[in-house]
């Protein structure tokens, strides 16, 4: 009688789960051990999130930071559906699909990241613009198009968020923007970039200040109106007229993983064992924007693209293990720095010993980048691209 082919089932296509599902390919399976691998995103598209900033400012083209899964994961053995998860039963161990299949599985992994929840102010999830997916990208890009081609004087932007995504999106719409662009950039905190080493704080503070770009710190966004946004500093309320409004704050867990009977944290994510499965759940691994977890040294994991791209080297290892019979590795996470874009010709990073700012830095950040894309054929495919397209650029002018 011949054994049934395992099946792993991995439910988001981001960092965590694309990355999983690739190193999975990869470990040494015996041929009649090798698991059938299914990939579920409501996307037909990889995201390369870090690098999206670079859509707005025409720096970067879709299809390099974002390419096709079938391109991915084309001769990978990966069935890959596209479709959104509309429920999990964790005791008959099905996921269903709205519109979709029903996937059986042996092995589950939860990578579904989060999304930016725009329904804590008035007016938010009308005439604010979030700033996480290519969609939101494209809908930006939109608004600033119409913005630009008006006959407005200036355009006013306020951008709630001082963190990261706040702070790269001020300066590179600073640059597309240039003199006609009035940025307020709030934060509820008394500093921009708070979880950020001193040395990319102090660049990013640097170069807000050239860029023009004014910071209201400890200001709560009030409200937020088809042309106004109202902000209370200090108990006093003050309502500014503003023609676009990006909204950077705040991540939630999807509504299908907060539904689950798991235990969870405040914030709905899921509390995992440092080899990132499921309490009482150990057939299911969590990871990513959505998993509650400490590593093997008990410090907490944050929830950033750097922290799911090691997760995933781990879980596919840890799958690998419970179905091979071998020990499973807690996992260990190596801060490695942080690097920020300040602009089109301007960067930080600090980690590893090393401080860089300014274009030295822009360059070390495309490359790490590079050097992180999915496959190898798409860092040839972007590298190369990078190589020729100043070249291509400066003989057609």
């Amino acid at each position: 009688m011949t054994q049934q082919t395992e099946r792993i089932c991995i439910l988001g296509g981001g960092f965590g789960g694309l990355y999983t599902a690739l190193r999975l390919c990869q470990l040494p399976w015996e041929s009649s051990q090798k698991p059938e691998i299914v990939l579920v995103d409501q996307s037909d598209r990889f995201l390369f999130s870090p690098l999206l900033y670079e859509l707005l400012t025409g720096e970067l083209q879709t299809w390099e930071i974002a390419p096709p899964f079938e391109e991915l994961l084309q001769d990978t053995g990966i069935r890959f559906y596209q479709g959104v998860v509309s429920g999990i039963d964790t005791d008959q161990k099905r996921v269903h699909l709205q519109d979709g299949p029903e996937i059986p599985y042996d092995r589950l992994v939860l990578a579904l990241g989060g999304e930016t929840p725009l329904d804590m102010v008035t007016g938010a999830t009308s005439y604010a613009y979030p700033f996480r997916s290519i969609t939101d990208a494209y809908r930006l890009e939109e608004r600033l198009r119409v913005l630009e081609e008006s006959d407005a004087d200036k355009i006013r932007v306020a951008i709630v968020g001082a963190g990261y995504s706040g702070v790269e999106l001020a300066c590179k719409l600073a640059d597309r923007l240039g003199e006609r662009g009035r940025f307020r950039l709030i934060e509820i905190s008394d500093q921009i970039l708070r979880t950020s080493p001193e040395f990319n704080r102090e660049a990013a503070k640097k170069a807000l200040e050239e860029k023009g770009v004014f910071i209201d710190l400890e200001t709560k966004v009030e409200s937020i109106g088809q042309d106004t946004i109202s902000l209370d500093y200090k108990n006093q309320v003050d309502t500014i007229p503003v023609d676009l409004v990006i909204w950077t704050v705040g991540i939630r867990v999807a509504s299908v993983v907060r539904s689950l009977a798991f235990k969870q944290n405040q914030r709905g994510q899921i509390s995992t064992t440092p080899t990132l499965q499921v309490l009482d759940h150990p057939e299911i691994f969590a990871l990513g924007d959505l998993a509650d977890c400490c590593d093997a040294e008990g410090q907490q994991i944050p929830a950033t693209a750097q922290a799911a791209f090691q997760q995933a080297d781990y879980t596919a290892w840890n799958i690998w293990a419970t179905l091979s019979d071998r020990p499973l590795l807690p996992f260990r996470y190596q801060q490695l720095g942080e690097m920020m874009a300040l602009g089109t010709d301007n960067a930080t990073l600090a980690g590893l010993g090393i401080k860089l700012d300014g274009s030295l830095a822009y360059v070390a950040r495309r490359l790490a980048y590079l050097y992180r894309m999915p496959t190898l054929d798409h860092q040839l495919k972007v590298g190369f691209n990078w190589l020729v397209r100043p070249i291509i650029d400066t003989l057609s002018q």
